[in-house]
C-alpha cells in the first residue's frame, strides 16, 4: 500500500458517516479467492491500459469500444466508482487521479432535477470521494443533489418520479425499481445533516415501493404506475422487462440491494423481509452457469440473453443480505456469482475489447445494447469482488454500517 493511500484511507475512517459496520464475514474458499482477485487483477490492467483515452463517462460498448456520455447520462457515476475500485484493489495512485478528475465532470448535475438518477450518479463518485479523501467540497456537491432528488417526492403517492421534468405531464406517476437504489444518498444527507426530511422521503418511498412491487413469489415488476394528482395505484407496468407480469432481472436485483441497504439505514425488519423475499426468488431462479437471463420469467428463459451486470449486482446484494439475516446461503450464492462472472464473463479473450465484463444486456425489448458491455457491470463486479477480498476497504468507501 502507497503511503498517501494509507493515510487517505486513515482519513476516511474518521470522516465517515457514524454506525458499526457488519463483522467480516468468514473468508471465502481459497480457489475462489484465487479466481477473484485474478479477475480484479484482470480489471486493474484493463482500466490501468484504457482509462488514459477516456475523456467522458461510458454508458456501454459497441463493436466493444467504449461509447460515451458527455454529462454522465444516468450512469456517469460508475466510471469514477470503478477507478476508486482500482484504486482500493492496486494502491495505484493514478486511478485516485482519474476517480477525481472525472468525478468533478459530475458537478453540474448536482442541481439535475430532471431525473430519480442522482444516487447512482453521486453515491460511488462523490460520496465515496468525500469518505476516501475527506475533502468537505464532495460532501457538500453530494448534499446538493440530495436536495435536487427530494423535489421529485409525490407526497399523495409517497413516491419519487422516475422519469422526466418536474412539471411535465408524462410519466408523473411512474415509479421503477431501480429508484431504491437512489435512497442511500438520502440516507447519506440526513446522517451528514441530521435533517430528518431526507431519510423520511427515502422510507416513504421504499415503504410505497414495497406494498406495490412484490408480488407473493418475491418477484417484481420494472414500474409501477399511480395517478399523480391522487396518489392513487393503477398497476404495474414495464419498460425494460417482458412484460408487465415478468420479472427483469437487473430491476430484482436493484430492489434487493436496495431493500437490504435501506433495512442498514433504518433497522425497519420490513425492509430486511422484503430483501430475503426478493433474494429468495432470484436464488430458485438462477439457472446452473450462475449468470442470469435478462428476465427471469421471458419465454425462452432458462435458455435466453444473458445479463451479466444483473449477476453483479444481485451478488452485492447477497453478500450484504447474508451479513444483516447471518444466513451464509446467501454469501455462498453470491460467491458462485461473482465465481461464474470472473470465469466466463471478462472480456480476456479479446484484445480490442475496453470494458472488464461482457455478456451484459441493456434493454432487450428495444433492441437496445444486447450482449455487450456496460458500466455498472464493471464497477459492481469490483465492488463484489472487494467485498470479499478487502471488506474494510469497501466500508471505507461506500459505508457498510447498520444502524
Amino acid at each position: 500500500m502507497s503511503v498517501s493511500r494509507r493515510t487517505v484511507l486513515a482519513t476516511a475512517a474518521g470522516a465517515a458517516a457514524t454506525g458499526a459496520a457488519a463483522a467480516p464475514a468468514a473468508a471465502a474458499p481459497v480457489p475462489a479467492q484465487r479466481t477473484l482477485r485474478a479477475a480484479a487483477d484482470y480489471a486493474v490492467e484493463k482500466l490501468r491500459a484504457v482509462a488514459p483515452a477516456v475523456t467522458a463517462f461510458p454508458v456501454g460498448t459497441k463493436f466493444e469500444k467504449w461509447i460515451y456520455s458527455q454529462n454522465g447520462d444516468w450512469v456517469g457515476g460508475f466510471w469514477p466508482g470503478t477507478l476508486w475500485m482500482a484504486w482500493l484493489h492496486s494502491g495505484d495512485d493514478t486511478f485516485r487521479a482519474q476517480a477525481i478528475a472525472s468525478a468533478r465532470k459530475l458537478a453540474p448535475r448536482q442541481y439535475d432535477t430532471t431525473t430519480h438518477d442522482l444516487g447512482f450518479l453521486f453515491y460511488p463518485s462523490w460520496v465515496t470521494a468525500w469518505r476516501l479523501t475527506g475533502d468537505e467540497a464532495w460532501r457538500a456537491g453530494a448534499l446538493r443533489a440530495a436536495d435536487s432528488l427530494i423535489q421529485r417526492y409525490n407526497p399523495r403517492g409517497r413516491f419519487i418520479r422516475a422519469w422526466g421534468a418536474l412539471g411535465e405531464p408524462q410519466n408523473a406517476g411512474r415509479v421503477i425499481v431501480d429508484t431504491m437504489m437512489n435512497l442511500d444518498l438520502l440516507a447519506f444527507a440526513s446522517s451528514q445533516t441530521g435533517d430528518g426530511r431526507y431519510l423520511d422521503i427515502a422510507v416513504e418511498h421504499a415503504r410505497t415501493t414495497r406494498r406495490v412491487f412484490p408480488r407473493a413469489d418475491g418477484s417484481t415488476p420494472h414500474v409501477y404506475d399511480f395517478d399523480p394528482a391522487t396518489g392513487a395505484p393503477i398497476g404495474p407496468n414495464t419498460v425494460q422487462g417482458y412484460s408487465p407480469a415478468s420479472c427483469w432481472s437487473r430491476g430484482q436485483a436493484w430492489g434487493l440491494y436496495g431493500f437490504t441497504t435501506m433495512y442498514r439505514r433504518t433497522g425497519d425488519r420490513a425492509f430486511l423481509d422484503t430483501a430475503r423475499s426478493l433474494a429468495d426468488y432470484v436464488v430458485g431462479a438462477l439457472t446452473p452457469d450462475h449468470v442470469p437471463v435478462w428476465d427471469y420469467r421471458a419465454p425462452q428463459q432458462p435458455h435466453d440473453i444473458k445479463d451479466a451486470s444483473a449477476g453483479a449486482i444481485t451478488a452485492c446484494g447477497l453478500i450484504d443480505l447474508a451479513a444483516a439475516t447471518g444466513r451464509p446461503v446467501y454469501r455462498e450464492v453470491a460467491l458462485r456469482l461473482l465465481t461464474a462472472l470472473s470465469e466466463t464473463c471478462l472480456t480476456r479473450n479479446s484484445a480490442r475489447a475496453e470494458a472488464v465484463v461482457a455478456r451484459c444486456t441493456r434493454n432487450r425489448p428495444a433492441e437496445d445494447g444486447v450482449e455487450i458491455s456496460l458500466p455498472y457491470a464493471d464497477y459492481y463486479l469490483l465492488e463484489g469482488i472487494l467485498r470479499v477480498l478487502r471488506p474494510r476497504d469497501v466500508d471505507r468507501a461506500i459505508d457498510l454500517s447498520t444502524v
